[in-house]
């Protein structure tokens, strides 16, 4: 006959090997994101944050925790999904390890509530700041991809937008704007929540033109905005300090501004008379020449740039460009990506 004694033993066996997984999870998922902080960023104050919270999970880790494990007969080590088989890029490496601790920490906040009241409690501060860490984390690495893209393609509505967004990444493309103006807001919402989950999965950055709530319900990593749409500050309290905001600029003062409001990146130009900007006179190679001079956060010359005339911009000094019909109506995208990025990295 089975006393409730001996039942409570072994739901409290369960339990422990419950705690032990989720805590060994927990420091797993922590030492990959810390190794990153440390070898990755050189960043000691993210990387001795990891560490604290590593050492943290660990002074919960009790000898009776680890007796009750049970590798042998534990039905989940075989379990795998084709996601944990590959990692596209160190973006979805570190996203991946986060949703493990989360999860863990998740678990072991329930289930450590039955073990000791405290535990609970402790793990459920853990949680929020391992959300504060990857915040922090995710806006460091948008950031740093932003510093080292050369080349910006800004969408156009084509019947093939999908296609040709994804030729353009595999020739090297890492920053993408999604801008439709006409259509309809949930088929621009399903538009754009493909076009992000393509860009992350080439490991680009995903930028929406003007929509701070498209933005934030695909969860781009920013937006793109016009001298007309709302201030930055405004996009800012909305978006957080971990996304990126850009501005388009025309002339010396809307830079200045720009730059004053705190935006991340800035188009200049345009460069050239283009049908995208009818009716705008080009601001020519001079304000290139002012911003080589002038601007220092990252800026990226636009406005009827193509194969025939990137190398002039080069030549006045532009480091990174941003295209649109030169990607989106190029019969070989994969190509002339590769060919611009060629030519913007010869200096």
């Amino acid at each position: 006959m089975v006393t409730a004694h001996h039942q409570g033993q072994e739901i409290q066996q369960v339990v422990y090997r419950i705690l032990d997984a989720n805590l060994d999870r927990a420091r797993e998922g922590l030492r990959v994101i810390e190794e990153w902080c440390r070898f990755g960023l050189n960043d000691a104050a993210l990387a001795e944050t990891c560490k604290h919270l590593r050492q943290e999970v660990g002074r919960w880790h009790t000898p009776q925790m680890r007796a009750a494990r049970d590798t042998p007969g534990d039905t989940g080590t075989d379990l795998t999904h084709p996601q944990e088989e590959k990692r596209a890029d160190i973006t979805s490496l570190l996203q991946a390890n986060f949703c493990r601790v989360q999860e863990a920490f998740r678990v072991l906040e329930e289930y450590g509530k039955l073990y000791d009241p405290n535990m609970g409690s402790a793990f459920k501060q853990m949680r929020y700041q391992i959300y504060t860490l990857e915040s922090t984390l995710m806006g460091y690495q948008r950031h740093q991809l932003l510093g080292r893209s050369r080349l910006y393609l800004v969408t156009s509505p084509v019947e093939d937008l999908f296609a040709t967004v994804e030729a353009a990444l595999k020739g090297g493309l890492t920053l993408v704007q999604y801008r439709e103006k006409t259509a309809d807001d949930l088929i621009r919402l399903e538009r754009a929540k493909q076009l992000c989950q393509l860009c992350h999965d080439y490991g680009a950055l995903f930028i929406i033109n003007d929509r701070v709530d498209l933005a934030l319900a695909v969860n781009a990593d920013g937006v793109h905005l016009g001298q007309q749409d709302i201030p930055i500050a405004v996009a800012r309290q909305l978006l957080g300090s971990q996304r990126i905001i850009g501005r388009s600029t025309t002339n010396p003062q809307e830079m200045q501004g720009a730059i004053t409001e705190g935006a991340d990146y800035i188009g200049v130009g345009p460069v050239y008379e283009t049908p995208t900007k009818a009716g705008k006179a080009a601001a020519g190679l001079e304000y290139v020449s002012y911003a080589v001079k002038n601007c220092p956060i990252p800026w990226f010359a636009i406005g009827g740039i193509d194969a025939s005339n990137i190398n002039d911009v080069i030549d006045a000094g532009g480091q990174r460009v941003a295209v649109v019909r030169s990607l989106m109506q190029a019969e070989q995208p994969t190509l002339v990506a590769q060919y611009f990025i060629a030519q913007l990295h010869r200096k």
